[in-house]
């Protein structure tokens, strides 16, 4: 990775504005738009996607040195169908959650395996409820790590008091086996953040087009 860091290095997916895409796009990724979250508030959607082109580049595309893109876009036949093919869209803030995995890897020592759906989904898989934060790709369910697999209290507990602490202000899930707990895997999330890269489309799209997004 040392070859690719400082001014020399662009990130090679390019930032796309969700208003901007197809209406069978906009329609699952709901761009901008504002959903209600289990407690009833308000969250707006992403509006900044990269564009992936192809499964090929997802595996190239390291996030961090311990993360590559494709761990965070395994989904099935849940995921909305324009959602299934290529090119693919995730929402910006996708590398704050894995610069965030990899400070957690680093206090694990040991590899930290995402569950397929457990990454990034669009608010019309078939998994989002409410405003999930993993429409907001700041959400993974982990459950594996290293040899242990996550699947009762004593483990689940453990990694996730570890993810609090080295992750201040990060989420977990309580263990249980009711809405909003879990019983067989890690959920961690760093909230409902939007991201606007720099080198982001800033041009307003005039009265109509921002409206679609409300």
């Amino acid at each position: 990775m040392e070859a690719r860091v400082g001014e020399s290095f662009r990130f090679p997916l390019s930032v796309i504005d969700g208003i901007r895409l197809e209406k069978p796009l906009r329609d699952v990724l709901l761009p901008g738009r504002i959903v209600y979250d289990d407690s009833g508030h308000a969250r707006r959607l992403p509006r900044y996607f990269y564009e992936i082109p192809s499964w090929e580049q997802a595996m190239k595309v390291q996030l961090s040195p311990s993360f590559a893109l494709w761990e965070f876009i395994q989904t099935d036949v849940r995921e909305a169908a324009p959602l299934r093919g290529f090119p693919r869209y995730i929402p910006c803030a996708i590398t704050l959650l894995a610069a965030s995995l990899e400070r957690f890897r680093e206090a694990v020592g040991t590899f930290v395996h995402i569950a397929a759906n457990g990454g990034y989904r669009s608010p019309r898989h078939a998994l989002s409820v409410n405003a999930t934060t993993h429409c907001w790709g700041t959400a993974v369910n982990i459950y594996r790590i290293g040899d242990m697999y996550l699947d009762d209290r004593e483990s689940i507990e453990r990694y996730a008091a570890l993810a609090r602490q080295v992750l201040p202000g990060a989420w977990t899930r309580p263990f249980g086996n009711t809405r909003g707990q879990t019983d067989d895997h890690l959920h961690l999330d760093v909230g409902y953040v939007l991201s606007m890269p720099r080198g982001a489309p800033e041009r307003s799209l005039g009265f109509s087009a921002e409206r679609r997004a409300v």
